[in-house]
């Protein structure tokens, strides 16, 4: 089996693996009860931030979470379609699930810093070294996108061409 995985394309897919199942959780979570799902440990920053620098009343807590809420899910779906996409080799190998994982990695990215300042702000140490770790995964994805280029279209097109099967006609007619 040929090796057309690209560095940037596995390391899409093991964050995938990781961002999808945690930010979903987080999301349903703050969606079943809101004041509770704000208060949990990745999102602690974010309510403690909003009451204590912004004076936020509690429905407008409640609704900053659920943009939250909104954009972690955001941030799940193009990660999922990235997913998807790399599962058809053609796509995979001439690059065109970069354009899902770049806005996945660019979304979650502002997400995380902002929380990790947030997080700073209040002195909540847990939180921050949870969104600096996040932080760091994204970027460094980004870093390896950013450096490997796709194969060119050639290359894609000549591994996408079907080899020739061997036929009694062709081999006669090869002999002559």
């Amino acid at each position: 089996m040929e090796n057309d995985w690209r560095i940037s394309t596995f390391n899409g897919a093991l964050l995938a693996a990781y961002f999808i199942p945690i930010w979903v959780i987080g999301a349903f979570q703050f969606m079943i009860s809101p004041v509770h799902g704000l208060y949990e440990q990745p999102s602690i920053s974010l309510a403690l931030f909003a009451s204590d620098h912004l004076h936020l009343a509690p429905l407008s807590m409640v609704r900053l979470g659920w943009l939250l809420a909104f954009a972690k899910l955001t941030v799940a779906a193009f990660f999922a379609v990235f997913l998807l996409l790399i599962t058809r080799p053609s796509i995979r190998k001439a690059g065109g699930c970069d354009e899902a994982l770049a806005l996945a990695l660019g979304i979650g990215s502002v997400i995380c810093f902002a929380a990790m300042l947030m997080a700073s702000q209040v002195g909540e140490a847990g939180a921050l070294r949870l969104h600096a770790t996040e932080l760091l995964l994204l970027l460094g994805t980004a870093v390896v996108m950013a450096v490997e280029a796709p194969a060119p279209r050639e290359v894609v097109a000549a591994q996408n061409r079907e080899v020739p099967t061997w036929s009694p006609d062709r081999a006669s007619s090869v002999r002559q």
